[in-house]
């Protein structure tokens, strides 16, 4: 039997027992007495006393619920306070017994619950960390990156840009971020490869990533990229965005080019003399050079070419030694006014065979620079070797030496009247295998004299070398040192 069921039984029978006890004693009284009552009376005497007594229980019961609603009340305030859930607790014969202990029973499943949701928390929290951190550390290797980078959604939003990008696209990645990138970007070429890109990446037969050449414009310069554009694929296999990196491959391209340049024009510099040699020997084998001055002639064309090769191959040698570092310099004091006189004897056979003129201005013996001995030489014999070469017979070489104190350098001057460089020539004449084209019938050359001896000046010793010409009123070379105090 319920709590309700022997609360509202025993209510009954105090009600009842109540009432008869009040009947009999009133009866007894009266009669006790000797009042004479009528049956009417008897009754409305005993039916208010049942209602007073009915009255009583109801108060004492109202007043035993109470208390039980707001221990209960109390218990649910102050879960919801605390933001805690509990049980509620309450005595097993209280009168709310019934309805305590199915509520505790809910309680405690959603308390169960409440656990494992924390517990699910917890760790959706530790994952949410984690991959922020992989985020930001995916982002930290992007914005480290050199090449140019760009990811899009596949809404062909911005969701992300390094620096290098900003730069080369000329735009803001800040502002610019969920902006579709049409918006954002002038290059229609590279938008297209990234819309291709995406609408491809869902078809199975395609490729998830393609690399392509492209040429952007970079300040009115135009730069070659290779773009690899890689799709970025969510869980269901769908396509969830772009990756594209541009990386800058001007400077390979134009290595590249040079080196197929310098092999064209190394064969081409091999051929001549080769050619010259082999003719000349097989005309010696086969016995065309009978007598003794033709053969003399042969043999010394012969030398002459050799002698040709080997200045070739020795220009190309020096200048791949300094190029990549591994050439072997010992610098010393040295007089540059002492070096020049001594390449003005070298070369003053060749000036008096074209009744050339020498003319020497040349700073005191005591100004020194410190510099390898046979490398300005060399530097020296080279320009001197080139005035003389194209000068025509009868002109003027001009040698000055000068001592410029203010900048402590020592300035080498070498001024000819010859025929000049055409000022369409002058920015490349001392790129590689470069001949001045109206000169080149003049005097023989390989096209790597300057270029060596450019490398000579500035790059070993951290000088500077430049030329100033006028086409057919001659040029003037000039070099400069560090004086060595």
């Amino acid at each position: 039997m319920t709590t309700a069921k022997r609360l509202g039984l025993t209510t009954i029978a105090l009600i009842l027992v109540g009432a008869g006890a009040a009947y009999y004693a009133t009866v007894m009284a009266l009669r006790t007495h000797g009042w004479d009552l009528t049956a009417w009376r008897i009754d409305v005497l005993v039916l208010a006393l049942v209602a007073a007594l009915a009255t009583l229980v109801l108060l004492v019961f109202w007043r035993s619920l109470h208390r039980s609603v707001n221990s209960v009340g109390r218990q649910l305030q102050k879960m919801a306070d605390d933001e805690q859930v509990g049980l509620v607790m309450i005595e097993d014969n209280n009168e709310l017994a019934y309805i305590t202990r199915p509520l505790n029973e809910y309680l405690t499943m959603l308390m169960a619950k409440m656990e494992t949701l924390r517990g699910e928390n917890r760790e959706l929290h530790i994952q949410s960390r984690i991959a922020s951190a992989e985020k930001n550390h995916t982002e930290a290797i992007i914005f480290s990156i050199s090449d140019a980078v760009i990811v899009t959604n596949r809404f062909d939003e911005l969701v992300l840009a390094n620096e290098a990008a900003e730069r080369l696209l000329g735009f803001k990645s800040a502002p610019s971020l969920r902006k579709n990138i049409d918006r954002i970007m002038s290059d229609t070429t590279l938008i297209r490869l990234i819309r291709e890109t995406r609408s491809h990446g869902g078809n199975a037969l395609a490729k998830t990533r393609k690399v392509v050449e492209h040429t952007i414009d970079d300040k009115g310069m135009p730069r070659i990229f290779t773009i690899t554009l890689s799709c970025v694929m969510a869980v269901n296999d769908e396509v969830s965005g772009v990756v594209a990196v541009l990386h800058d491959v001007t400077r390979e391209k134009e290595i590249a080019r040079m080196k197929n340049e310098f092999v064209s024009n190394v064969s081409h510099e091999f051929k001549t003399p080769l050619a010259s040699i082999k003719a000349y020997v097989e005309m010696l084998v086969d016995g065309e050079a009978r007598d003794e001055d033709t053969q003399k002639e042969f043999y010394d064309i012969i030398q002459s070419e050799t002698n040709r090769l080997t200045r070739l191959i020795e220009n190309i040698l020096n200048i791949s030694r300094i190029e990549s570092g591994v050439v072997k310099v010992v610098k010393e004091p040295l007089s540059l006014t002492g070096v020049v006189k001594q390449m003005i004897d070298v070369v003053l056979p060749q000036a008096r065979a074209k009744n050339q003129k020498i003319v020497e201005r040349l700073a005191p013996v005591y100004y020194q620079v410190e510099a390898d001995h046979d490398m300005i030489r060399q530097a020296v014999l080279n320009l001197l070797s080139n005035a003389i070469k194209y000068t025509s017979d009868g002109g003027t070489i001009t040698l000055a030496v000068t001592v410029d104190e203010r900048r402590d350098l020592a300035v080498c001057d070498i001024t000819d009247t010859g025929a000049g460089i055409p000022a369409e020539d002058l920015p490349h004449i001392f790129d590689k295998f470069y001949r001045v084209r109206a000169n080149s019938k003049m005097a023989k050359g390989t096209g790597l004299g300057l270029t060596l001896v450019k490398h000579i000046v500035e790059t070993v010793h951290g000088g500077r070398l430049t030329v100033t010409s006028e086409a057919g009123a001659g040029s003037t070379f000039t070099f400069e040192l560090p004086v060595l105090r």
